[in-house]
């Protein structure tokens, strides 16, 4: 959490076979004696289940290695030659309980499963029909539908594959749409829809938009960002732009295709739950940690039109912009593959509900408890089965016996078939779904305002226009979705007429932005400019809501709104830009990160003459790395209120930051910062500053030392409890905040949408940890630790020790992260060079991270972390007594 020594959890992810395309950079371990690994059971013993003997010297997890929750029996029931049957990524059932799985560079295979109360192998057929590399299987409609992303062989699109003749085996292969994209960020999962009628794929950001026959999404999409974009530090998809990843809705012959869904980096599968609702796991550029525009792993719920945001390199959205949705809940690093709904399982009730993820870089399986909340859900995490290396490419449920069935594999390494059954002591009958739960109505609400999506209808405008400021986000999100797919001829006047609260007004303006000028970057030769006049009542309708009667989120509401409408119609005239840095300016900077993220983009585009001093005295006392970058990125196109001395301070935080660390891209967008705002000087200034771009450019790249805090004392848990149980009243937010950052806990967690995730995410932490609970993991970190964040440590036959996350698998290698202050560093280790392996009994958060603060200080600390980001929350309101100094 709080920093300190380097400690030996990362949270960079090198991605999985459905998200990332570009290998690891890391060292080769040195060669070694051969011997294969064999790694040490946990220190915990079995929760249920009679052992399984696995074959000897097996590369592959075996089953008493994995963990499970009590009463859960995994058994490995085939372990996948790899030389024959390669490396599976891929499986589904067919009409007689079959398993059908894929290699993700070769052939189908057929798998007939043993019952679940033998411990034999299945037995498997190839299956001779000249289709495979597929990560897309469904059974449906009589036919085996397949989704190939091309490996080496076939050629990427949807195929059904028919046996036209009677005999048990598939025979004809049709292709029914070809589809421009491969790699590992082409066309992945399908799904049947709910009603039986349509099929569901999903396909990840290197797949270029295919042919529509229509679009339930706005077709208005583009970057958005304000300032000039700064694509990927490596160049990795640099000329991807929106859509990006989308899920379409496809016909059974395959010939009609609707836009569902977009704004995805890389998805590899979508599921169903009961509702009709549609879900999936998404990715984001593992390579941006430690970058204000990181995002972890997501679960997403796909309603009707849906934007999600993803943008190359810095663009990427915030969750909070209005123009986009949220998350359901956040992951954490990974890299996500397949998943599907518990349904089918003889599981006790609360796991039959619930999704499950799997997570291919860290070996995780999550089951993801959902909560109907307002027309959507919220997710709780739970980690259901674990272990290292343990490479999940897909999950599937059978209705036949009721068990769960999951792959591991990918990218040639060796797969395995295991087996989840529950044996314990809870019924497995199924309950009676409630079919009226309190949040139905809104649900119903959005329901029926996505039935005007896609299509004209004189009814939409009026039907959708009263919930533009419901205060459901998916409702008002579809309400603005059915408006924007409508002529704005009809309804722009009583756009910029809206007034009836300031949230209706800013999704009514943003839907006529949308609607009359479309993204720079995405505008077709010849098209018009937009009309200027237009422009400038958008934003004299805008000038008119008052920032103090605003809460946070509408402010940020309309920062996003105005950074829109001057991106879409470009530069106002100088009087416009003048009312709008007089509205804006007064309130720069603001206590919230978020804010100044919004606010300085709209002050640098429009060369706000304070914009320059202001920012350069954010930046040299921001806490974090991130919010710094965030800051320097737009000081490198401000050309206005510049002098020698702000110049001086500006480059010498290039020196500053030349011992910052992140992922891959990471020195990329450090070069492209740098060049930028070195391009701006003119040779004069050049001249000046030319001794410090030269240190710069000579300086040794070492880190940064944070400033030293004096020790206070040893505080202990019985001494810490009482005084936060009774002083949690009048505490200070921001205090709380810089102190979260100051002391590097942003490094390892992410908290309010901002930080890493090499440790747990904290927003929810009151929800989850009474007052105790939370003192204890600070203060005695070793005494408890989760599986999920827990390294393990790898002796070598030529005596070296390895400490650290794997994060990465590719044929007979393990690629190691050793420590998460420079997540580019990584150490591969060859399976046939272990001696040992087995998880680390040291928490990878330090201790003694309570003992330079003072009793004040601590309790604003935890008001921060108990508070789920809510500056408002009543233990920030005044103080019965005044703050002492303890």
């Amino acid at each position: 959490m709080l920093s300190g020594p380097l400690i030996v959890s990362i949270l960079l992810t090198l991605q999985s076979p459905a998200t990332d395309g570009a290998k690891a950079q890391a060292p080769s371990a040195k060669p070694g004696a051969s011997k294969k690994a064999q790694a040490d059971r946990p220190n915990r013993p079995r929760r249920s289940g009679p052992p399984r003997v696995e074959p000897p010297k097996t590369p592959v997890v075996p089953a008493a290695r994995i963990r499970a929750p009590r009463g859960f029996r995994v058994e490995m029931i085939y372990k996948v030659p790899r030389e024959t049957q390669g490396s599976w990524v891929n499986m589904t059932f067919d009409p007689k309980g079959r398993l059908i799985v894929s290699d993700q560079y070769g052939k189908l295979y057929r798998v007939t499963l043993p019952p679940t109360s033998k411990v034999e192998e299945p037995k498997i057929e190839p299956i001779d029909a000249p289709i495979g590399e597929a990560q897309g299987l469904l059974w449906a409609f009589d036919s085996l539908y397949v989704v190939v992303n091309r490996g080496h062989k076939y050629e990427s699109g949807l195929y059904r594959v028919r046996d036209t003749d009677g005999d048990d085996r598939l025979d004809k292969v049709e292709q029914l749409r070809k589809l421009n994209g491969g790699g590992e960020h082409g066309p992945h999962g399908i799904v049947l829809a709910p009603d039986g009628l349509s099929l569901y794929i999903v396909a990840g950001n290197a797949t270029a938009l295919t042919e529509l026959s229509g679009s339930l999404v706005p077709r208005i999409w583009g970057e958005d960002n304000l300032l000039p974009r700064m694509v990927d530090g490596s160049g990795f998809m640099a000329n991807e732009k929106a859509p990006g990843g989308y899920i379409a809705r496809v016909t059974p012959d395959g010939q009609t295709w609707d836009l569902v869904s977009m704004g995805y980096r890389n998805p590899f599968d979508i599921a169903f739950n009961r509702d009709g609702e549609l879900f999936t796991y998404d990715s984001d550029m593992e390579w941006d940690v430690k970058t204000p525009w990181y995002r972890p792993t997501r679960v997403l719920h796909a309603t009707s039109g849906s934007e999600f945001g993803y943008r190359n390199g810095a663009g990427k959205w915030p969750p909070y912009t209005i123009d986009s949705l949220p998350p359901v809940v956040e992951v954490g690093p990974g890299s996500p593959t397949g998943i599907v709904f518990g349904y089918d399982a003889r599981f006790p009730q609360k796991y039959r509900e619930a999704l499950y993820i799997c997570d291919w870089s860290y070996g995780k399986l999550y089951a993801v408890h959902l909560t109907p909340t307002g027309s959507t859900y919220k997710g709780e995490l739970e980690e259901f089965i674990a272990g290292t290396p343990l490479a999940l490419t897909d999950i599937v449920v059978s209705p036949i016996d009721g068990a769960m069935y999951f792959a591991v594999g990918g990218r040639n390494t060796q797969s395995g078939l295991y087996r989840v059954v529950y044996e314990g002591p809870e019924s497995t009958a199924p309950a009676i779904p409630i079919e009226k739960h309190e949040t139905f109505q809104d649900r119903a609400l959005r329901n029926e305002l996505e039935r005007f999506h896609g299509r004209r209808e004189p009814k939409a405008v009026g039907a959708a226009w009263p919930y533009l400021g419901h205060p459901d986000r998916f409702v008002r999100f579809a309400a603005r979705a059915a408006i924007e797919q409508q002529d704005p001829a009809s309804w722009r006047e009583r756009a910029l007429a809206e007034s009836s609260s300031p949230l209706a007004t800013l999704n009514a303006l943003l839907a006529l932005t949308h609607a009359s000028a479309a993204d720079p970057s995405h505008r077709k030769p010849g098209e018009s400019a937009p009309d200027p006049k237009l422009r400038d009542r958008i934003l004299a309708a805008l000038n008119r809501i008052e920032w103090d009667r605003l809460d946070h989120a509408r402010r940020l509401d309309l920062l996003r709104v105005y950074q829109v409408v001057l991106n879409r119609f470009g530069q106002p005239d100088d009087a416009t830009a003048a009312r709008i840095v007089a509205k804006l300016d007064p309130h720069y900077p603001a206590r919230s990160n978020a804010l100044n993220t919004e606010l300085i983009q709209i002050l640098a585009y429009l060369q706000a003459p304070s914009a320059a001093s202001k920012t350069v005295a954010l930046l040299e006392r921001a806490p974090t790395q991130e919010e710094q970058i965030e800051l320097a990125r737009a000081l490198r196109v401000i050309k206005a209120g510049w002098n020698s001395q702000l110049q001086e301070r500006y480059f010498s935080w290039f020196l500053k930051a030349e011992g910052y660390h992140g992922g891959n891209s990471f020195p990329g967008f450090m070069r492209t910062i740098r060049r930028d705002a070195e391009a701006n000087l003119n040779p004069a200034e050049r001249e000046r500053l030319t001794k410090m771009l030269d240190a710069h450019r000579a300086s040794p790249k070492t880190v940064a030392a944070a400033p030293e805090r004096k020790f206070v004392k040893k505080w202990t848990l019985d001494e810490l409890v009482p005084i936060v149980e009774s002083g949690l009243k009048g505490r200070d937010y921001d205090q709380g905040r810089d102190l979260f950052a100051s002391a590097k806990c942003f490094a390892c967690h992410r908290f309010n949408n901002e930080g890493g995730g090499s440790g747990p995410e904290l927003t929810g932490v009151s929800g989850r940890f009474s007052v105790r609970d939370l003192i204890e993991s600070i203060v005695q970190p070793s005494k408890t630790i989760s599986d999920q964040y827990q390294a393990v440590v790898i002796a070598t036959n030529n005596g070296q020790i390895v400490t650290g996350r794997i994060v990465n698998l590719h044929g007979n290698v393990l690629t190691i992260c050793p420590d998460m202050l420079d997540p580019g560093r990584m150490v591969n280790v060859a399976r046939d060079q272990i001696d040992e392996m087995k998880p680390s009994t040291v928490s990878q958060m330090p201790e003694g991270l309570l003992d330079t603060l003072k009793a004040n200080e601590v309790l604003d600390l935890v008001a921060y972390l108990l508070s789920r980001g809510d500056r408002n929350d009543p233990m920030f309101g005044p103080s019965e007594t005044p703050r002492d100094s303890r």
